[in-house]
C-alpha cells in the first residue's frame, strides 16, 4: 500500500494533533490472518502531521464498538477504523459507530463508493459512516488496502479543512471562493 499524502498536508509529527487506528477484524485479532491496512494507514496519518500509536486490532462486533468509544474518550483528532463495513452477518462497524456521530457527512462515504466502483463494481457494498463525533472526525474504511488506499486519497485534500472547520481554528487549507 502507498501512503501518499496530498500536496499541502504533511507535518511535523504531531502538529496535526494526535489520531488512533482501529483495525476491525476478527481472524487478526485471534492471530489468524496478518493486518494489511493498519500499519499504512498509520504511516499515512504520521506523514499528514498526526501523532499516531501503533493501530489497535478488535474483533468485529461490540469490541469494535468498545474500541471506538475508547479512543473518542482520549479526544483525538481523527479516528480511523478499517474493516467490518461490509454485508457479513460479523460486519458491523457502521453500526457501532453511527450512533456515535453527532454530524454525519454522508458524501464522503458516497465519494468512496463511487470512487472504488470504478475498479471494483463490489466497492458499492461498501456500508462505511463518516462523520464528527464532538470535535472528532470518524471514518469507517473498508477493510481491503484498495479500499483504503481509495479513503486515504478522498480524505487527503480535504482532512485538514474538515478539522478546522469544526474546531473554529486557522484553516490550512482554505477552499476557493466561488463564484
Amino acid at each position: 500500500m502507498t501512503h501518499d499524502v496530498a500536496a499541502g498536508t504533511a507535518g511535523t509529527a504531531g502538529t496535526a494533533g494526535t489520531a488512533r487506528v482501529i483495525v476491525v477484524s476478527t481472524s487478526a485479532a485471534a492471530g489468524d490472518a496478518p493486518d494489511r491496512t493498519g500499519p499504512g494507514i498509520v504511516q499515512w496519518l504520521r506523514d499528514a502531521g498526526f501523532t499516531v500509536d501503533p493501530p489497535r486490532i478488535v474483533a468485529d462486533g461490540d469490541p469494535a464498538a468498545e474500541a471506538v468509544r475508547e479512543a473518542l474518550a482520549d479526544g483525538p483528532s481523527v479516528i480511523l477504523t478499517t474493516g467490518g463495513t461490509g454485508v457479513a452477518p460479523s460486519d458491523r462497524t457502521p453500526e457501532a459507530v453511527a450512533p456515535l456521530l453527532e454530524v454525519q457527512l454522508p458524501g464522503v462515504i458516497e465519494e468512496l463508493r463511487r470512487r472504488g466502483a470504478d475498479t471494483l463494481p463490489h466497492a458499492i457494498l461498501t456500508r462505511g459512516v463518516a462523520g464528527f463525533a464532538g470535535d472528532t472526525f470518524v471514518m469507517t474504511l473498508p477493510g481491503s488496502p484498495g479500499g483504503v488506499r481509495d479513503g486515504l486519497a478522498i480524505l487527503a485534500p480535504v482532512l485538514p479543512h474538515l478539522l478546522a472547520q469544526r474546531t473554529g481554528s486557522q484553516d490550512p487549507a482554505p477552499h476557493p471562493p466561488r463564484d
